[in-house]
């Protein structure tokens, strides 16, 4: 089974930076992974994505800011996210979701972790609050 536990968020003001972490356990190798993020009343936005070769994606309000790695050795995700705003603030989780051919990781995380029953995992999650 695969777990997720995030860490590193905390309160900012806007410009500042913050890196979230989120250690991995259990076999991830067909999975895609990422981080999604969840404001009070809001939708789950996917934030960014990487593919099982590799491949990172981002969503258009993160892009040139957010920065998705994996280090495999140490079995850790990491989101490093820089000239943080306001509208940034949110529950940001790591998750594995299935990945699907033709898709970006990015996309096929944002539809998993809206479906009623999802396929993939995640973690408890982080807040992270910008303020102005």
């Amino acid at each position: 089974r695969v777990q997720l536990v995030e860490s590193g968020g905390g309160s900012v003001q806007a410009g500042g930076s913050l890196r979230l972490s989120c250690a991995v356990s259990g076999n991830i190798n067909s999975y895609c992974v990422g981080w999604f993020r969840q404001a009070p009343g809001k939708e789950r936005e996917g934030v960014a994505g990487i593919d099982s070769d590799g491949t990172t994606s981002y969503a258009d309000s993160v892009k040139g800011r957010f920065t998705v790695s994996l280090d495999n050795a140490k079995s850790t995700l990491y989101l490093e996210m820089n000239s943080l705003m306001p509208e940034d603030t949110a529950m940001y989780y790591c998750a594995a979701v299935p990945c699907r051919v033709g898709i970006t990781a990015l996309q096929a995380l944002t539809e998993d972790v809206r479906l009623t029953i999802p396929w993939g995992y995640w973690g408890q999650g982080t807040q992270v609050t910008v303020s102005s």
